[in-house]
């Protein structure tokens, strides 16, 4: 059925909802928010081939799923406003940056969301507010107790665990320093507008803001703050920066993060998933990291390799690997 919009069916408790959000309000798409509720539930999974939000229906009728597909093709469909930078290194910082956030910066804020009491009182209720608003006060507490007691046990699909507490919440600590001094004087994360390293970091620390113990940890970083207001509905303010403006501050976030944290993460996984074991060990910023093999994220590793393979001028950008140690673990072999 042919429509004027696109209907994006989601939820303000998905980060990957809000990031397509964020998206089309930044490119000016003209869509519907449609929050997935008990009452539209029929005709959500009646477009989904995934039990999965976000869904997004096109005007023509054909759906999308998973995040980062859906702004790629609608960045090809919509080109004016660009999120991708010109230059090709500047374009595969932004998606490394955005895989590290998908995939390690989700860790963090689904850990504290459902690690300790009072996040899981917390976000259960909203949730179940969100699903259910037309039910019964009595009715959306016997539901958030149920999401309760389904989503706790599911902290093992993001590595969470007592093993692993310590290195998942210092991470989330540690990238917030760093990430705050880059944003200070700095309305983007690459400079004058968002690009997929916004979208991604963002709607991680969003889902942070939803919940008590992260939401005071975040009180003390204002700039980081002050930056996810901007892209609850992003206009931009000026052009990106080259990486020479960039490297004091985004530098240090790379090394930390995304060569010390997600990369070796991300190999150990992969290497684990080729070799059919169903769980892998790694030491990371030494510490022990125990967790079951996940194959979208060595599909999504690959991908990323795959951009970088296909870049035909790329030696700024190995200077650049080089400089944050990633080079050797970009080029490796994991699949």
């Amino acid at each position: 059925m042919q429509q004027d919009k696109y209907i994006i069916y989601g939820s303000e408790y998905s980060p990957f909802s809000v990031k397509v959000r964020s998206y089309l309000r930044y490119k000016n798409i003209d869509h519907e928010w449609r929050p997935r509720t008990q009452d539209n539930f029929d005709e959500f999974q009646a477009l989904a081939k995934l039990p999965l939000i976000p869904l997004v229906q096109c005007p023509d009728g054909t759906v999308l799923q998973d995040s980062t597909p859906i702004i790629e093709k609608l960045e090809e469909r919509h080109p004016d406003k660009p999120i991708i930078p010109d230059s090709p290194e500047m374009a595969f910082i932004s998606s490394m940056l955005e895989e590290y956030a998908d995939e390690w910066g989700n860790k963090p804020m689904f850990h504290y969301r459902w690690w300790r009491d009072e996040d899981q009182i917390a976000v259960s209720k909203g949730l179940a507010d969100n699903i259910a608003p037309n039910a019964t006060e009595e009715d959306r507490q016997k539901l958030a107790d149920q999401l309760r007691k389904r989503m706790v046990p599911r902290l093992s699909f993001v590595g969470s665990s007592e093993q692993n507490k310590d290195l998942i919440e210092g991470s989330l600590k540690e990238a917030l320093l760093l990430l705050e001094k880059h944003l200070e004087g700095r309305a983007f994360v690459l400079g004058g507008h968002p690009t997929l390293a916004d979208f991604g970091l963002f709607c991680q620390l969003y889902g942070c803001t939803q919940q008590p113990t992260t939401l005071k940890i975040m009180t003390a970083f204002p700039n980081i703050l002050d930056w996810i207001n901007r892209m609850l509905d992003p206009k931009a303010e000026g052009d990106l920066e080259p990486w020479e403006r960039l490297k004091s501050t985004l530098q240090p976030f790379i090394v930390s993060q995304v060569r010390e944290l997600y990369l070796p993460w991300a190999t150990a996984n992969a290497q684990a998933l080729k070799a059919e074991e169903h769980s892998f060990s790694v030491t990371l910023k030494g510490s022990h990291f125990t967790q079951d093999t996940m194959k979208y994220t060595a599909r999504s590793l690959h991908a990323l390799k795959g951009k970088f393979a296909k870049l035909e001028q790329r030696s700024r950008l190995e200077q650049i690997l080089l400089e944050t140690d990633c080079l050797a673990l970009i080029v490796a072999e994991s699949w």
